[in-house]
């Protein structure tokens, strides 16, 4: 798609104080892709039909929701905050999308899943787009797969479960790499990541197709945080050292578990066969751009 292409183009996006959200704004700004953000709250059904009616979008992008700060474990104690945004919100954008004929773009989660007899960790089998969610360790998580489950009612959207997001951006906090460098201790589990550089540009691309329906939005593959970390000591800071503890000493400094996974990609890349693997991507996207600035975690 050309520019002119392009002028066709007016997204409404939510979650313009969000990592993903501040990013899609750049992206559109780059593309030269008409975009606003919406002013209106999503528990707000009203507030969200005026934004809906002002605009006018050609499509609605959804990367609002509550992850808790400074992680998920702050919805375990703000259950009801959690269900307000991340579960009523979403349906209500959803809702109102579908009786205006738009396709939503909504940025959800891959953390619903964990390793498990079926898809054992390091065997290559990932979990599927149709597989039901096995993991609701998280009160997070727990909500994110009952409205996954809801929304595939709405044949209007385009749910893209993104798991450990990675950006260039080494500075950024919700980084997974950033995170994983200033922590005491990290446990080591290869998991499915998605790296926003590649990724967030495709989203675009699959609103400009009109795709709906659920992808699981990582990269192939899987990498561990020993392997990411050293990356970061090879490529960014020679004298990092870290320490690794086990899942279970890890469960003495958290509220809710984590979810380690691995998603099947396949569809996703069959749309987008140029989308390269979690490993590639890391060094291509992440990696290399930062080695020549030497911008540390």
């Amino acid at each position: 798609m050309g520019a002119e292409a392009n002028a066709s183009l007016n997204f409404l996006i939510y979650g313009r104080t969000g990592w993903i959200g501040g990013l899609l704004g750049k992206l559109c700004e780059s593309q030269g892709i008409s975009y606003t953000y919406g002013s209106g709250r999503l528990q707000d059904r009203q507030s969200l039909v005026a934004d809906v009616e002002t605009v006018k979008p050609s499509h609605v992008f959804n990367a609002a929701g509550v992850t808790g700060r400074p992680n998920v474990d702050w919805c375990e104690s703000h259950k009801v905050e959690t269900i307000r945004t991340n579960v009523a919100g979403t349906l209500t954008l959803a809702d109102i999308c579908r009786e205006k004929g738009l396709v939503l773009i909504n940025y959800a989660t891959g953390c619903i899943f964990e390793y498990d007899a079926g898809h054992p960790l390091g065997s290559g089998v990932g979990f599927k787009e149709e597989d039901t969610p096995n993991f609701t360790g998280s009160f997070y998580s727990k909500t994110k797969a009952m409205v996954e489950e809801l929304l595939k009612n709405y044949e209007n959207v385009c749910t893209l479960r993104v798991r450990m997001p990675i950006s260039s951006d080494l500075s950024n906090p919700r980084n997974f790499i950033t995170k994983i460098a200033r922590y005491e201790k990290v446990v080591d589990i290869p998991n499915s990541m998605t790296i926003l550089d590649e990724l967030l540009p495709i989203s675009i691309e699959m609103a400009k197709r009109n795709l709906t329906g659920i992808y699981n939005f990582t990269n192939p593959g899987v990498v561990s945080h020993n392997e990411i970390l050293e990356m970061y000591r090879e490529y960014i800071d020679p004298s990092f050292t870290w320490k690794n503890f086990t899942l279970e000493e890890q469960a003495k400094v958290i509220v809710a578990p984590r979810s380690n996974n691995e998603l099947d990609a396949t569809k996703l890349k069959t749309e987008f066969p140029e989308m390269l693997s979690i490993k590639e991507s890391l060094i291509k996207f992440v990696f290399e751009p930062n080695k020549k600035t030497g911008v540390k975690a």
